[in-house]
């Protein structure tokens, strides 16, 4: 079992690691971090918790009943091994076998006739979730969710990058191009069609699903090229997706969905494509949404401010302090509590600006930034603020203290033997939902690596943030091959 000094120490040197011990500080330091050996438990074949999942297949939980998530969702899986492909490139290469699992895993997957459809119009790729050993899940469900390809093909992308740079290049385009290649063709071919969210629960056009297929299709392209490969659809329907995305932004903030739901739009989902999107070589790019543009950072003031008055466990913290945020502010969904992935994906937005400012020696507050900055310093005003400022010091403390804010309040609420379950209830606190939730603690693992300054490898943001002129629906007609992976 996690203890809550481990857990807490995995932030070490940042908000938390000041009520430690010296001593805790240390603790496991040979061994895996406890948010990533959670993960690791959580993976089969040989993960603790998980008994009888497949290799490399991601179990969204443990939890069998009150919910059931034991299945293996393509979006959940693809985070989190997204979260461990770049823990493979800062040096923790022991990963390297278990994403592997993955990928021959993945290979099988989109073989599988599924109720969405197969694989030879592509329409199979979009299934959501998945029996953990590798079978369809064929009851009803909230089907299609396009943002399942686009998100394989990041994680897979960027382990194939990562063995090209290892002069492994044969390997990548035999095991991990083929799969890639198909879930290209798929966003290129359905982008422009709607689906469900990321929360499965709302049918029309989602920011999070639009902007991770406008990263697929960027990066995918790059990736292509580097293999002497082609992705037509890649070049062609990149700059449309873009275009489409800009039209969520409302000159507040962001709706996160087009659809007849009843909601103000203000949802988690909008802060998680910021995260997302982050690409360290990136400016603060309103385009593309990065975390410190002025646009991602209006949002984050309105998202986190909708749940300040509706949760007791907020009560008294006014603007400018860090409290428990949940999905949206409409939810209902096991009482619509916090979540402790969203609380730390507002932590991260936050790192990541600052680590942009930082690289760019500077910071700028626009009119439309400017009331989030100044819910942290009163005194702030528009304008350009070299590092070598007073302000610019002042102000990234400022949003360095509120970002660390946002995990005092998962630390909080984290029971004592450290495990994570999906929220934590509106009341009290208390954990609720499904335990020891896979995506909760990838959250952890990556909010901490961006506290610390470790960020993942760019995506090509900064040359990709062109939007046409004109928008057009526009699709690519794509083609489908049966991948399998060989030797590594």
């Amino acid at each position: 079992m996690l203890t809550l000094n481990v857990l807490t120490a995995l932030l070490a040197p940042g908000v938390l690691s000041s009520a430690l011990p010296a001593r805790d500080l240390n603790a496991r330091a040979d061994s895996k971090p406890a948010a990533l050996q959670a993960i690791l438990n959580n993976i089969g074949a040989d993960g603790s918790a998980v008994s009888g999942a497949s290799a490399g297949v991601v179990v969204a939980s443990p939890s069998k009943s009150d919910p059931d998530y034991f299945y293996t969702w393509t979006r959940d899986a693809a985070l989190t091994y997204k979260v461990l492909i770049d823990e493979l490139i800062a040096g923790d290469t022991s990963l390297e076998p278990t994403i592997q699992d993955y990928v021959s895993a993945q290979a099988k997957l989109q073989a599988v006739s599924n109720p969405s459809g197969d694989l030879s119009d592509g329409s199979g790729l979009a299934e959501p979730k998945y029996h953990v050993d590798l079978t369809a899940f064929t009851e009803a469900w909230g089907r299609p969710q396009r943002d399942g390809p686009a998100l394989r093909a990041t994680a897979l992308i960027t382990y194939g990058n990562y063995l090209i740079s290892k002069e492994r290049t044969s390997v990548v385009k035999s095991n991990i191009w083929p799969i890639v290649q198909n879930d290209l063709n798929y966003v290129a071919q359905y982008w422009n069609q709607t689906g469900f969210d990321l929360w499965e629960e709302v049918e029309g056009s989602s920011f999070f699903t639009i902007a991770a297929q406008h990263r697929a299709l960027v990066e995918g392209s790059a990736f292509a090229k580097a293999l002497g490969e082609s992705c037509e659809g890649c070049d062609s329907q990149a700059p449309q997706v873009l275009c489409f995305q800009q039209s969520f932004w409302d000159g507040k903030a962001i709706v996160s969905n087009f659809a007849n739901n009843g909601r103000t739009g203000l949802d988690a989902n909008s802060v998680l494509t910021s995260i997302g999107n982050f690409d360290p070589k990136a400016p603060c790019d309103d385009v593309t949404f990065q975390p410190c543009s002025a646009r991602a950072l209006s949002n984050h003031k309105l998202y986190v401010d909708s749940f300040r008055k509706i949760y007791p466990v907020n009560s008294g913290k006014e603007a400018g302090t860090a409290v428990a945020v949940g999905r949206y502010s409409e939810d209902t969904y096991m009482g619509g509590n916090p979540w402790y992935l969203t609380t730390l994906a507002a932590a991260e937005q936050l790192y990541d600006a600052l680590y942009q400012w930082k690289q760019l020696g500077s910071l700028e507050i626009t009119e439309i930034s400017l009331p989030f900055f100044k819910d942290l310093v009163s005194s702030a005003a528009a304008g350009k603020y070299p590092s070598s400022s007073e302000t610019y010091t002042s102000i990234t403390a400022a949003v360095k203290k509120y970002a660390d804010g946002f995990v005092a309040v998962v630390k909080e609420h984290t029971p004592s033997d450290g495990s994570l379950a999906e929220q934590y209830t509106r009341d009290n606190g208390s954990p609720a939902s499904a335990k020891d939730l896979t995506w909760s603690y990838a959250a952890l693992l990556s909010a901490a690596r961006r506290e610390a300054g470790t960020v993942p490898p760019t995506w090509g943001a900064s040359t990709a943030n062109k939007v046409p002129s004109k928008c057009e629906g526009s699709s690519a007609k794509g083609s489908y091959t049966t991948p399998s992976v060989g030797k590594w």
